[in-house]
């Protein structure tokens, strides 16, 4: 498995703690007889990153061993550290190591960082976090899922994003990835879908420019006037019934729903640059739940309750599986079931991840343990069981700023009430706004429509990707567009305004760079960030979250346009290129450097880097 740079001197580091400690303390050592008390391993898993990055790149608390070691922590520290530097005598000095009260802090020397992080992004074609650790190993991951014969609203905006984003991290790891796209084109909602248009559908607006707006007002007024009269919901029931049945009326207006839907759906899938590998409805599994219910059954894990067929979890907060209703009609969680295990019979997963809000979260929960339950049951073996292969990737709620309300409270948007903001009106929107600000500020710009469009779009992923999933996201147009702050037109701004750097300057000679040059302590923190670059790419995989590549960049492009204002001593701005050829090309192998991680990182996030703005 590649590693990076800094994973490098952090093993590096262990080393030759491990190493120290055992020529400092021999006695110790053989006091304790074949326990290895200094491993290099157990260091490793005990270095920290200091909080100030002027104490250095790792530490180790010496704390742990204070009992066994019998002396003050400064003097351990001490004797540690002047064994470190014995240790490394005649091969360069590659770690400053020094000890601070308690800790063990070591930094890598200025021109090696300098050389290796450098040497390792201009000098490959490769992705920069590009690593074989995935290699093996399948990853298949469900997002977006819109409700067929609904609108696209901007609810459905975190899941598509947030997964478009791990798809595209967890490829440049390696991992064979499988982006699912499970629209919800199956349920009792489409009884009352296939009864609304009976009573007041218009076949004219379905074939007209707007046919989902028409679904959801005939849907609206279903679900208001089913409060005064419930007979209603009976013929949805018998509706949807019929439907499950394959009659042939309710199947070919449930098809023109679904063809309608997909059409408009891909419109807003191609401005927002999402793609997915496969794209099945839980329609798809209709003929595939009855098997996994008769498996369940035969394991006697099935059982009536009021005309119902459940499966009771051992886990008493949460409710009983309901895999019928007592109409004999199935449910999103009986697909779900019967969905896994298809799944992994097809792809035979190492995970399948499911993007899909915090309150679902029960749902996902009584799926693992129905799937957990057939499993004992059946006696299946470890490399086949389903249960423990499934993660519920949860996400907050998007709420959304009306600017046009006099009170201006954020609010959760609701289908049934027809509370619905269409993302792809959010997305004009955001694209107009910066197209107006284009206009005002560079008028003379190329490509003005192309940049308005990658930058509105950017900001509006980046808004949702910038804040840790399980966080709740008010938005604000205001904030999200800001080209100051803390958002996607800040970094998309800070990459074009590296790309003009590099098109006004003399060509790089990569060969002959003197890695010293880059000596000032802003340069050198911009060294440090995009040595741990690919850490970020891998903690967004770890934790299923995209925040920690969108936090780094930021982190990133604040350093640089620290190091773009730098001023030298003179008081002057101590500019990128100068009459010093040697500093000029050393700053200029930084700049591509940086522009290319935040391209790439950019990428990784599902947007767009322009080269001008």
């Amino acid at each position: 498995m590649s590693t990076g740079i800094t994973d490098q001197y952090r093993r590096s580091f262990a080393e030759l703690l491990a190493e120290a400690f055992r020529q400092e303390y021999p006695e110790l050592h053989a006091s304790l007889g074949d326990v290895e008390l200094f491993s290099a391993e157990e260091l490793l898993d005990r270095l920290e990153r200091p909080k100030d990055p002027g104490m250095g790149h790792f530490a180790l608390p010496i704390f742990p061993w204070l009992r066994h070691l019998r002396a003050k922590p400064p003097e351990v520290t001490a004797r540690i550290a002047e064994r470190i530097r014995t240790l490394q005598a005649g091969n360069g000095q590659t770690l400053a190591v020094e000890g601070v009260s308690g800790f063990l802090n070591a930094r890598i020397a200025p021109e090696q960082l300098a050389a290796d992080t450098l040497d390792r992004i201009l000098g490959t074609d490769q992705p920069v976090a590009a690593s074989d650790e995935g290699a093996g190993q399948t990853i298949l991951i469900e997002y977006s899922s819109p409700n067929i014969a609904k609108p696209f609203g901007i609810g459905h905006l975190r899941t598509t994003v947030i997964g478009n984003s791990l798809r595209r991290i967890l490829r440049t790891l390696g991992y064979t990835v499988v982006g699912i796209n499970y629209p919800g084109d199956w349920g009792t909602q489409f009884g009352k879908m296939i009864v609304a248009f009976g009573i007041w559908g218009d076949e004219a607006k379905l074939d007209g420019p707007e046919p989902i707006k028409h679904l959801l007002d005939i849907y609206v007024r279903f679900h208001a006037e089913a409060e005064s009269d419930p007979s209603l919901d009976d013929r949805a029931r018998e509706a949807f019934r019929q439907l499950e049945d394959g009659d042939p009326g309710a199947t070919t207006l449930w098809q023109r729903f679904r063809d309608i839907s997909l059409r408009e759906f891909q419109r807003v899938y191609d401005m927002l640059g999402v793609e997915f590998d496969l794209v099945v409805g839980e329609s798809f599994l209709n003929d595939k739940m009855q098997v996994v219910i008769d498996r369940l059954h035969a394991a006697g894990l099935t059982k009536e309750s009021r005309g119902a067929l459940i499966v009771e979890l051992p886990d008493d907060r949460l409710p009983p599986a309901l895999l019928k209703k007592s109409d004999g009609a199935t449910l999103y969680l009986t697909r779900d079931i019967a969905g896994a295990v298809w799944r992994f019979a097809e792809y035979g997963y190492t995970q399948s991840l499911y993007v899909v809000g915090t309150a679902q979260s029960d749902h996902f929960k009584q799926c693992v343990q129905v799937l957990k339950l057939l499993e004992d049951a059946e006696g299946s073996s470890d490399d086949q069981r389903i249960g423990p292969r499934i993660r519920h990737i949860d996400f907050g709620w998007i709420k959304f700023i009306d600017e046009d309300s006099e009170s201006g409270s954020a609010k959760v948007m609701s289908t049934r009430k027809g509370q619905v903001i269409l993302l792809e009106e959010v997305l004009n929107t955001a694209v107009g706004k910066v197209r107006d600000v284009i206009e005002e500020k560079s008028p003379n710009l190329p490509n003005r429509e192309t940049v308005s469009a990658q930058v509105g779009i950017g900001a509006v992923i980046f808004s949702q990707l910038s804040v840790r999933r399980q966080t709740d996201v008010t938005f604000k147009w205001d904030e999200v567009l800001n080209f100051d702050g803390e958002t996607g037109p800040y970094l998309q701004y800070t990459h074009a305004r590296l790309a003009s750097v590099l098109r006004n300057a003399p060509t790089i000679d990569t060969v002959a760079i003197a890695w010293g040059e880059l000596n000032h302590a802003e340069e050198q923190r911009v060294l440090e960030l995009l040595a741990d670059y690919p850490e970020a790419v891998r903690s967004a995989a770890r934790n299923s979250d995209p925040y920690s590549i969108s936090l780094h960049l930021l982190k990133l492009a604040s350093a640089f346009n620290r190091v773009y204002q730098r001023k030298g001593e003179d008081g002057k701005i101590d500019k990128i290129i100068s009459d010093n050829d040697s500093r000029t090309n050393a700053r200029l192998a930084l700049v591509a450097a940086t522009k290319r991680v935040i391209g790439e990182g950019l990428n990784l996030l599902g947007i767009a880097a322009p080269e001008e703005m």
